[in-house]
């Protein structure tokens, strides 16, 4: 009789460290609640285009001119 239920307390801990354990493993990096994610808005896309060279330094101005003047509204 080597387990006679004085330890029970403890295994319980230990199933509910393990069960927390592994759905922090598998379940949270795919989406972790609350955390912000970014969105594609249309000035930041204009950035990446810019930054990649698709388009010359006027064109970016004068679409940002634009999008800005249109987001005011």
């Amino acid at each position: 009789m080597m387990y006679n239920n004085g330890f029970w307390g403890m295994n319980m801990i230990w199933w509910f460290l393990w069960f927390v354990m592994m759905f922090w493993i598998f379940a949270t990096p795919y989406d972790i609640p609350g955390q912000r994610k970014r969105k594609n808005s249309p000035l930041y896309l204009l950035q990446k285009r810019f930054a990649s060279g698709e388009i010359t330094k006027e064109e970016y101005h004068e679409h940002k001119k634009t999008l800005e003047s249109t987001s005011l509204k």
